[in-house]
This record gives structure tokens, sequence and C-alpha cells, in this order.
């Protein structure tokens, strides 16, 4: 481990001097993994291809300005989390990005068992469920809250598959219209959610 962190000390000191050798090393040896994570937050490939390449244009402007001494993977994450806030910044102002953000968020967020939701996230879900009718209320808490399967629902609540389907598109459609409504606090929330994603 301290031969490795001697090599990238010496990496990054002869980045200091504009080696461009050293500048591919360290590309070479960060960028899939930053792609990727910037990738899954910004859900689409090109602007994360963009948003790489700034980065490592930073790296390269301000080179001299590195401590080879300091975590360069510390420094590489934080470049790139102030990367990513400003684009969600600059979707901020376009209602039509900011839909699409909140809508594409949302079906993460609701549709996958395995995703934590924030405390923050899950009180706005709550809000957007709670306008929703008795009957898809119901079924999309059990659906998408507890889990469930359409069928386990189906049989609990007396109803068929297909109402239970048909409920939770409806329930679906009804709460990314609420996030759109709300976006300015869920462009809040999904930002600060999100960047703490990041690494």
């Amino acid at each position: 481990m301290a031969s490795d962190n001697e090599n990238l000390e010496l990496v990054l000191r002869q980045l200091q001097q504009g080696s461009e050798e050293a500048f591919t090393l360290l590309y070479d040896k960060y960028s899939k993994q930053l792609y990727r994570n910037i990738l899954r937050l910004v859900k689409d490939e090109d602007i994360a291809e963009e948003l790489l390449q700034d980065l490592f244009l930073r790296i390269w402007e301000s080179r001299e300005n590195i401590t080879p001494e300091k975590s360069f993977k510390s420094f590489l994450y934080k470049v790139a989390e102030n990367l990513v806030y400003g684009h969600f910044r600059k979707i901020a102002k376009d209602n039509r990005l900011i839909a699409k953000l909140v809508i594409s968020y949302n079906d993460v967020e609701t549709n996958a068992e395995d995703v934590m939701i924030s405390k923050e996230n899950q009180d706005l879900l709550h809000k957007a469920i709670a306008h929703l009718p008795p009957q898809r209320k119901q079924v999309y808490m059990l659906c998408k809250l507890e889990g469930k399967s359409y069928e386990e629902v189906s049989n609990e609540l007396g109803i068929s598959t297909s109402t239970v389907r048909n409920q939770i598109v409806k329930a679906n459609k009804a709460v990314k219209q609420y996030f759109v409504l709300n976006q300015d606090i869920a462009i809040i929330l999904i930002t600060s959610h999100i960047l703490r994603h990041l690494k």
C-alpha cells in the first residue's frame, strides 16, 4: 500500500510539472469508475462523458495546485461532485429537463425495492401518496412500499390483478405529477440525496 501511495505521489509530482504521460496514467486509473458513478447520477451517457472530460480538463488546468501528499481520489471526487451539482443547478433553470429528472428519479426510487429512500424523500413521497384516492393509495403502498406482488395484493383486497395493475399505473402517474408540481422542493432533495451516492 505504501508503495502504491509513493508511486501515486511520484505520478502527481510529474503531473504538476506538465507530464502528459502522468495525466494519461491518472486518467486510465480513475476514469472508468468516475464515469460509472457520474452516469448513475445523471442517467445520460453523453452528459456523463461530457462531465468526465470537464473533470479531467479541470485536473489538468489546476495541476500545479494539487497536493501529492493528500488523497488524490478524494480531490477527484470533490471536483466530480461540484460538476454534478452544477449540472443539476443548470437543470433547475429548465422546467422540461427538471421534469424529466424528477420523473426518472421517481421511477428508480419507487420501483426498486432494494433502494433505500432518504427520510426527506420518504416525506415527499408520502405527501404524494396522501393525495391518491383510498383504494389506489392502499394498492400503491402494498406494492411499492411493502413489496407485495400484484397477485398478493389482489388476494388481500379481493380485486383482480388487472385492477391492481391499473391502479399502480394511475398511482405512478399521479406521484410523478406531484413531484413535478413540487419540483423546487424535489430538486433540492434529489440533488442532496444523489450527491451522497457519488463515491
